[in-house]
């Protein structure tokens, strides 16, 4: 489950890369590609291990204009949560 402490990675096997030609972010991993709308991608961008999901969620809160920072918290761990259904999320043992 992913919560607002939660500190998300990418899996080893995923990679983060523009797409020039569809001009949009695409999250690769192997034989896959899935194409990312430009919120999901500075999701993507800010899943490095080092930031919680509260943390990229108030990133994410602060670039934006009129969304409330918990409907963006919201959709940041419903994003993760396919992410990580989809086997491309780490997520550490949290203490």
């Amino acid at each position: 489950m992913i919560s607002a402490a939660s500190v998300p990675k990418l899996a080893k096997k995923a990679r983060l890369r523009f797409d020039r030609h569809q001009g949009q972010h695409m999250l690769l991993y192997p034989e896959r590609g899935l194409l990312l709308s430009a919120s999901a991608a500075a999701i993507a961008e800010r899943c490095d291990g080092t930031r919680t999901v509260a943390e990229i969620a108030r990133q994410l809160a602060a670039m934006s204009e009129g969304a409330s920072a918990e409907r963006i918290e919201h959709d940041v761990v419903e994003f993760l949560e396919d992410l990580a259904g989809r086997g491309l999320l780490d997520l550490p043992e949290q203490p």
